[in-house]
């Protein structure tokens, strides 16, 4: 399996979750040394890990680094796409434009180059699973948050329909909220201050306060995305505190857990 921003956040955490799991596991990120710890932290638990190091923004990296992990694990089936930046915090009108488009290019443009390298294998294959991390402010309003925000909420869009386009392929291409949990992005939050709000501090330092969302609670849910189990799920955005348990033995209704969070049965 391939991870990108597996260096840090939760991508790391999803990284050593799988490795724990048995999974041998791609490592991708733009920081050598942030991907030669995670791998240090999977061997040293006994798994087993190669990094690549790569900018999602750039395509013909990404897939450079997708035909050298072909050269190590063989042919595989399952990506998921982690890597993302905050972008600029405060009000639109009063960002940086390059800063904010920048923003939108890792956290959109990079997922659809990392979803573009890695679809022609499991079509060939008939068999594969992307789970792309969305994150707050893909089904509501984040303010001063606007790159994020509308990065997220398109990862959405991008996620439903590629599903679509996959679906004859035996593809299944899912969106993973995975909730508030510490990263550094908390950190840039709190550091940011009153350009980010007193609603985003307040939720921030609880955050860093409580570590917030357990670890564990997030990898059974990509572990779930990314099993056989859920064959017959596609193109949903799943928040780990929904009650997705009980959609491993039947199917959800086709308007549930969409860009628009109908979740009413």
């Amino acid at each position: 399996m391939l991870i990108t921003g597996a260096g840090r956040g939760v991508g790391k955490r999803l990284a050593i979750g799988f490795a724990q799991h048995g999974a041998r596991v791609g490592l991708l990120g733009r920081s050598q040394g942030e991907l030669d710890v995670t791998k240090l932290e999977i061997e040293h638990g006994g798994g087993t890990a190669h990094r690549f190091r790569a900018d999602v923004t750039d395509f013909e990296q990404v897939s450079a680094a997708v035909d050298r992990m072909r050269v190590h694990y063989g042919g595989d089936h399952i990506l998921i796409c982690a890597a993302a930046v905050q972008g600029p915090i405060g009000p639109l009108y009063d960002t940086a434009p390059r800063a904010w488009a920048e923003a939108m290019n890792t956290n959109l443009v990079g997922v659809g180059n990392s979803c573009r390298a890695r679809l022609p294998q499991m079509i060939e294959r008939r068999s594969g699973k992307i789970i792309v991390l969305s994150g707050i402010g893909a089904a509501v309003p984040r303010p001063n948050f606007s790159a994020y925000a509308a990065s997220k909420a398109a990862l959405v869009r991008l996620v439903e329909t590629m599903a679509e386009e996959v679906s004859d392929h035996n593809v299944q291409v899912n969106c993973m909220a995975p909730g508030g949990t510490y990263t550094s992005m908390t950190d840039e939050i709190l550091r940011a201050g009153e350009r980010a709000g007193w609603k985003e501090n307040e939720e921030a330092l609880q955050v860093r306060t409580t570590g917030g969302i357990a670890p564990e609670k997030q990898i059974q849910l990509a572990l779930f995305l990314a099993s056989e189990r859920s064959n017959h799920i596609s193109g949903k955005l799943i928040h780990v505190n929904d009650d997705w348990k009980r959609f491993e033995e039947q199917n959800m209704k086709p308007e549930l857990y969409t860009l628009r969070r109908v979740q009413k049965i």
